[in-house]
């Protein structure tokens, strides 16, 4: 089993956490975050450091253990910093463009699709073929990046879509390649 529930998690300065029973609230310049973690783990917060503790040594325990004290860091991490998807948009006519909060892909489709920022999610369009997605929870920023990048997925013959900056899409031959 890993050992990643035994770290401690580092608080920086600025960045206020909160318990009340399981639930716990992690407060920044980013944000506020809060959640609901299992009454078996046990949170301690001394000065800039929290540390959990599990009640026995079952693989139950330890793998609750784990996650936990890695959706706690994600917390506090997303507080003070923030967490960033970046997507980009590969075909002729391919763009994006921000209306309000709202983002308007223009991909291939007779019409456009948009995508209202949820409370928490920002988006950015730095170029017409580039989308940030930007906000302090990283299973927010990661689901919202994952619904944009769903409209329309890269494809495997022209590499055409919608792609996360840096992602590798395999390549195939067409019918006439031998």
């Amino acid at each position: 089993m890993s050992r990643i529930g035994n770290k401690a998690v580092e608080i920086p300065a600025g960045v206020s956490i909160a318990q009340d029973g399981n639930t716990v609230t992690v407060k920044g310049p980013q944000g506020e975050l809060t959640r609901t973690f299992s009454s078996d783990i046990k949170l301690t917060v001394d000065g800039n450091v929290a540390t959990l503790a599990r009640p026995d040594d079952t693989k139950e325990m330890k793998m609750i253990h784990g996650t936990t004290r890695a959706l706690l860091d994600n917390m506090v991490i997303g507080v003070s910093k923030g967490f960033q998807k970046s997507l980009e948009l590969i075909g002729v006519g391919y763009r994006a463009q921000l209306k309000g909060n709202k983002l308007v892909l223009n991909v291939g489709y007779s019409h456009p699709v948009e995508f209202t920022a949820p409370e928490g999610v920002s988006f950015e369009v730095p170029a017409n073929t580039q989308v940030i997605v930007k906000g302090a929870s990283k299973e927010a920023v990661g689901e919202i990046a994952a619904d944009i990048r769903e409209v329309r997925p890269p494809e495997p013959y022209k590499g055409k879509g919608i792609r996360y900056t840096g992602e590798y899409v395999r390549r195939k031959e067409g019918k006439t390649g031998k």
